[in-house]
């Protein structure tokens, strides 16, 4: 007989240098300074960038140096705080607000925009700036109503899209079924896309959220939402319910014959 053979000792794992141990921990800071500097930076530049337009506009006795100096009597204090532009643009634009849904605002709206109308650069320019403000804020209580796959840009390809609203007016007069207004969003930018209208019998509702949608659609299907991530197992299978008395008395008396049971 032959001696059984050995199995062979694992390999000794040899532990990481310590440059790639510092290669890794530079990976891991970034992934976590990355996100939080990026937000801090676009913020402040955002704030800067309201700040040197407004505070040119106001007039120079009502700068925070100029305050300083009256009122706390502070010489030639040179403040840069961030954030007052912010604050004159946020409460300028609350009264302006509140002015145009009076009478005298909306009047004086009218009489402006009548004015502008009589300009060409200008009026084309004014009206496509106020359709998409009208468009970005003040339809805010609008949203997309479920997330849907459609078959586009042909059959057999298939597109996560936006249920937006059922076909209204004369598209859904012209057409002779039941028609879903789907907004098809583009990767990785979901804000520009495609308008189409497509039969709701060729629409299939998906139970996933539109976050959820979203988020697959600006990571170009890396990011599966987790309750409906294909790549985990199946939910497990009901147990099997108890069978009756009778037919499991039989399954465990497989010798008796039925028949030399009979009374």
């Amino acid at each position: 007989m032959k001696p059984e053979e050995q199995p062979s000792p694992d390999p000794i794992r040899r532990r990481p240098g310590v440059l790639a141990r510092m290669r890794a921990n530079f990976l891991t800071g970034i992934v976590v300074i990355a996100p939080i500097g990026l937000t801090i930076w676009l913020i402040l530049t955002v704030i800067s960038w309201v700040d040197g337009f407004v505070l040119p506009l106001i007039p120079g006795g009502y700068h925070p140096d100029i305050l300083l100096q009256q009122y706390l009597g502070i010489q030639d204090a040179k403040v840069n705080i961030r954030g007052v532009g912010v604050v004159v643009f946020l409460v300028f634009t609350v009264l302006t607000g509140w002015m145009a849904k009076g009478f005298i605002g909306r009047s004086f709206l009218r009489w402006a925009e009548g004015l502008v109308d009589r300009m060409p650069v200008v009026r084309s320019i004014y009206n496509g700036v106020k359709q998409i403000a009208e468009t970005v804020f003040a339809q805010s209580e609008a949203s997309f109503d479920k997330a849907c796959m459609i078959e586009y840009p042909r059959r057999g390809i298939w597109a996560i899209a936006f249920v937006s609203t059922a076909a209204k007016g004369e598209v859904a007069a012209r057409l002779d079924e039941e028609t879903l207004g789907v907004f098809v969003p583009t990767t990785p930018n979901p804000t520009s896309g495609f308008l189409l209208f497509f039969p709701k019998s060729e629409v299939i509702i998906l139970d996933m959220t539109i976050e959820d949608a979203a988020k697959l659609i600006i990571s170009a299907g890396l990011v599966y939402p987790n309750p409906k991530d294909p790549t985990l197992p199946p939910v497990t299978a009901p147990a099997e319910p108890p069978r009756p008395k009778a037919e499991t008395l039989a399954a465990s008396s497989p010798d008796r014959d039925p028949e030399t049971t009979g009374g």
